[in-house]
């Protein structure tokens, strides 16, 4: 039965099958008008990518911004409020496309663009008549193939929100809102779907899409029930998708006139690999890596050299023997780089490998200690692994305090550009510099704190907290531009800028409600995984080696995906999500809640390669809620002498009151009830 299944996947995917069935004639392009070859001229930049956000917005032709940008070449558009000749020409202009206007002065530029954008339409498609067949036709098509879709037990793969049978283009546009199920019926939440989806670089629009009346109506959402989520947090959006099991919005495609039908292809051959595949265990024909809706592989590994770098030199799978130290860096020895404080010996900083050093095997019960310790000096670039490291303000000492930023100031992080991870950095405490290496490039030193050659930037974002920066300079822009072949910029938080964080007791003290300063993390000062927790993922994923064996994922493979700072052992598997509170020594930490992750796991840390599968394994293991580490901050830190965290410390839970002491080794009932 499972085989049947996907034969019958398949074989929704066959578009002549479709149109022969239909009992109405169906257009798909436009006529004489290559449809292959409009996409290649007009939309090159979606080469690789599936866009199916169309009715939220649709994309320019590459002729209209040309057009467009000739046209304010050539002529001069004053503003239409005055009575010059250029303000005539505006006027006039404007009155001739102008009815989607209100008194004042209006946006008359984006005006004359839209008669450009009119013109373009016609010429490329022949029409909106034309335009409303095509979209249609690739909606029901969509449409027919996903209602048709079973899992191996008959219970539909999706639920799909309609008030028409998609019979007719005059009644229903080329949209789609829909939830997908799992094998039970159960709703899998839009965030999770929306995620998975970007891994097959497929681009959907989630939530309730503006339109509060329709989620109510379609997902029998009473006014109660809205209060409650607003109560829980939920705001439009954002990654809320289910509260108590009932969604909050579905997820939407929609199709534009450069739509394909390798995109609704593309589309359905993801909700079949992705859920049909999981559900029956048996293989899907999937996308030749590279078209849009293949999960990206080889082709973002191969990219993963500086951009100027020669394409006919070895790929990084050919050199890698000879280039792992670069590679490797993040989790080796580094010998080069000395990190000793003037501090007496017992407390010098060691920046070795701290496995063998701890003496300890992955996962397991026994003493409860840290084993690694991790920190991120560049946002979403490699880790520096050490054994004892200083803390700050914000956590670990200088732990994300720099980040790459685009030619417009915005961070960028491995969810945009994978590179990131192949860049590696090292801090010299005594030296007071940072030195960043990566393969094919020079290393090259940045100071640990401001100097007169910094320029400061007002503010940047990080999370939707404005924080203030400085730039590091140009040389550093020069050599991560060279890299990544785009220009970036290299950023560093303000020493005197405070960014608050809110802590919030849920724990045995209500009443306790204290401010936390961050660095340029998302969300918390320090992240924590169980090495238990790792372990039983792992059971879970298999890659095939290149003889075609199947082998687990690597124990430190996985754990470089999660970019948590802090490494336990000695507990049960997700233990951790049911402690309040830990010590270390003298440092008292609140835990905040788990970590909810991003797609961001799916990135190979050594190579930028992505594998969906960790994703997907780790939501089907826990009941599709992604998560999986904890965030800590500091419950209260004196500074005035210098405190560490180090590998081989023991860890003092204290449980949430509501937890169960039963299933608990002996050692963490006698420090809950001590504590």
């Amino acid at each position: 039965m499972a085989g049947g299944a996907t034969s019958r996947g398949a074989e929704l995917l066959d578009f002549a099958r479709f149109r022969d069935s239909s009992s109405q004639p169906l257009a798909y392009g436009y006529g004489q008008r290559s449809l292959r070859e409009l996409r290649a001229r007009e939309f090159g930049r979606l080469a690789g990518t599936v866009y199916l956000d169309h009715a939220g917005t649709t994309l320019f032709p590459q002729s209209q911004l040309t057009s467009f940008t000739n046209d304010l070449t050539e002529n001069i558009y004053g503003n239409p409020h005055s009575q010059n000749i250029s303000s005539k020409l505006t006027h006039d202009t404007v009155e001739q496309v102008r009815y989607r206007f209100e008194d004042g002065t209006i946006s008359f530029l984006a005006v004359i663009a839209l008669k450009h954008g009119f013109d373009t339409l016609e010429r490329l498609t022949g029409g909106m008549g034309n335009i409303q067949q095509h979209t249609f036709t690739l909606a029901q098509y969509t449409y027919t193939a996903l209602s048709a879709l079973r899992y191996p037990n008959g219970s539909p793969v999706v639920r799909i929100y309609c008030d028409s049978k998609f019979s007719s283009p005059d009644v229903q546009g080329p949209v789609i809102n829909f939830n997908v199920l799992d094998d039970n019926g159960k709703i899998i939440g839009y965030s999770q779907v929306d995620k998975m989806a970007s891994l097959y670089n497929i681009q959907v629009r989630t939530g309730c899409f503006c339109n509060t009346g329709a989620c109510q109506r379609h997902l029998g959402i009473s006014d109660k029930m809205v209060k409650k989520h607003l109560q829980a947090g939920h705001v439009c959006g954002d990654n809320v998708d289910l509260v108590d099991g009932q969604p909050t919005g579905s997820v939407r495609i929609s199709f534009g006139y450069m739509s394909t039908l390798e995109d609704a292809q593309a589309f359905l051959r993801f909700i079949i690999a992705t859920w049909l595949h999981a559900s029956d265990g048996q293989p899907f024909p999937q996308a030749i890596p590279g078209e849009a809706g293949a999960p990206p592989a080889e082709s973002e590994a191969q990219s993963a050299v500086p951009a100027t770098v020669d394409r006919r030199s070895p790929s990084p799978q050919q050199d890698a023997a000879t280039d792992s130290e670069v590679q490797n860096d993040s989790f080796t020895t580094v010998d080069a780089v000395g990190l000793h404080l003037p501090l007496p010996e017992a407390a010098r900083i060691q920046q070795t490998p701290s496995e063998k050093a701890a003496g300890v095997l992955d996962g397991g019960l026994g003493p409860h200690v840290i084993t690694n310790l991790y920190l991120y000096p560049i946002k979403s670039c490699a880790a520096l692994e050490v054994t004892s490291w200083p803390l700050g303000n914000h956590g670990l000492l200088y732990d994300r305090g720099w980040m790459v930023v685009n030619h417009n100031g915005i961070c960028l992080s491995q969810k945009q550009e994978p590179r990131l991870c192949l860049i590696q950095p090292f801090i010299d405490l005594q030296q007071r510099i940072m030195i960043i290496k990566a393969k094919g490039m020079e290393p090259i030193e940045v100071p640990l704190e401001e100097n007169g050659e910094w320029a400061q930037i007002c503010q940047s974002k990080v999370c939707a907290d404005r924080v203030n920066t400085y730039d590091c300079g140009e040389k550093i822009s020069s050599w991560l531009s060279k890299f990544f072949g785009r220009p970036c910029r290299l950023i560093k938080q303000s020493s005197d800028f405070q960014r608050n964080a809110r802590k919030k007791k849920h724990g045995r003290d209500q009443s306790a409600d204290t401010t936390a300063t961050l660095s340029l993390v998302n969300e918390a000062q320090y992240l924590l995984i169980n090495r238990s927790s790792v372990l039983e993922l792992q059971q879970q994923l298999k890659y095939s080696d290149e003889n075609g064996k199947e082998e687990l994922f690597p124990m430190k493979d996985l754990i470089s995906r999660f970019r948590a700072n802090i490494i336990t052992r000695g507990t049960r598997a997700f233990e951790e999500e049911k402690w309040d509170e830990i010590s270390i020594g003298s440092l008292h930490f609140q835990v905040l809640g788990p970590c909810h992750r991003c797609q961001m796991i799916c990135i190979n840390q050594k190579t930028g390669q992505r594998n969906q599968d960790v994703f997907q394994k780790l939501s089907e293991s826990r009941e599709r809620k992604v998560n999986f580490g904890v965030y800590l901050m500091h419950m209260s830190l004196d500074l005035s002498s210098q405190c560490f965290l180090s590998v081989g410390s023991q860890v003092f839970p204290v449980l949430k009151e509501n937890v169960e002491l039963h299933n608990l080794p002996a050692s963490e009932k006698h420090q809950d009830v001590t504590s």
